[in-house]
């Protein structure tokens, strides 16, 4: 068998921030998932509905492998990221970064994963490979799916093929940690700061602030835009709070990042950031709750409370990112 050793095979919550765990503890940088997802200045939030699509999608990060080119371009790592039409191509460079000694990230479609119990497509999952013989892989990925897994390489195969929303052309890559990389400390306003003016200046209606207006706008709206409302608003209800989120569509992670800052530096602004995100990730759980009854109960006056909670939750955010946005010595925007 192909494998690097020592590799710390721990799961996380979220499935890119449990891949850059793996890459960077093999690095010798050891950060906690918050501050992983926020030194990627991770969080966002998007309103996604076209007309191919069964039921809309609620999504709550940045697109797939942004987060990762934040955070490498942040702590000044070396990113490597190789891609291809060809799947022969795609395993050569996966087989040299182990040979190399160097655990590697793959983006690919889950569905096809082995150890997945949940078949829905989803072509942004990211996990870390770090050993492979004749016939399996050897996998990172979240907690919720095990951790430390194997799939076929088989399946592994169709998985990185697959071609669709979100996916990558045989996506992998590698990170590695120069001599004397930045200080994480010296990188949390400039995240803080660089996703805070994302979030409140989006180019279009279907993201950040405004997004989550338009959520609340269309939410209480959502038993007339399925044909199946006892499977597809629960379904939505456990992708905000269940599937690889950490909790309250990223919120929970957001929230920790923020008090773990709070450590280092003692702002006013962050404080507020904190109180703030604390309150909206409640208002998330709740939001998923009560689209899950309406779907449970075909009950419309759940989701027009839903719809309420998230005009809540967009004003108490929009607060909270004009706060952060301050850290940077700047007037706020939005």
């Amino acid at each position: 068998m192909a494998m690097v050793r020592g590799v710390d095979t721990r799961g996380a919550q979220h499935c890119e921030t449990t891949a850059l765990g793996v890459l960077l503890r093999h690095q010798g940088i050891h950060l906690s998932e918050p501050m992983l997802f926020g030194l990627g200045s991770g969080l966002s939030f998007v309103y996604w509905d076209s007309k191919n699509m069964d039921f809309p999608f609620l999504g709550g990060r940045v697109k797939p492998f942004e987060l990762t080119r934040n955070l490498a371009g942040g702590l000044g790592l070396e990113l490597v990221v190789r891609e291809t039409g060809s799947a022969r191509k795609g395993w050569e460079n996966v087989a040299a970064a182990i040979d190399e000694g160097l655990p590697v990230g793959l983006q690919l479609d889950s569905y096809h994963l082995d150890y997945f119990t949940s078949k829905v497509h989803f072509g942004g999952h990211v996990v870390a490979l770090y050993g492979y013989d004749e016939r399996d892989a050897c996998l990172v990925d979240t907690e919720q799916q095990g951790g430390a897994v194997a799939t076929s390489l088989s399946s592994l195969a169709r998985a990185r093929a697959e071609r669709g929303p979100m996916t990558a052309r045989h996506r992998s890559f590698t990170l590695t940690a120069p001599a004397g990389p930045p200080d994480p400390r010296d990188r949390i306003v400039p995240a803080i700061t660089a996703c805070a003016d994302a979030f409140l200046n989006p180019p279009i209606a279907n993201l950040g602030h405004r997004g989550i207006e338009k959520a609340g706008k269309l939410v209480p709206r959502w038993l007339q835009r399925t044909d199946d409302p006892r499977r597809d608003l629960p379904q939505a209800a456990r992708l905000m709070e269940q599937a690889g989120t950490g909790g309250a569509l990223f919120r929970n992670l957001y929230r920790d990042f923020l008090s773990e800052c709070g450590e280092w530096l003692d702002r006013s602004p962050l404080r507020t950031g904190h109180r703030l995100y604390s309150e909206a990730a409640t208002l998330w759980t709740e939001a998923a709750a009560l689209i899950a009854a309406a779907g449970e109960s075909d009950e419309g006056q759940c989701l027009v409370r839903a719809g309420a909670v998230l005009r809540d939750i967009a004003r108490v955010e929009r607060e909270a990112m004009r706060a952060l946005s301050r850290l940077g010595g700047e007037a706020p925007a939005g």
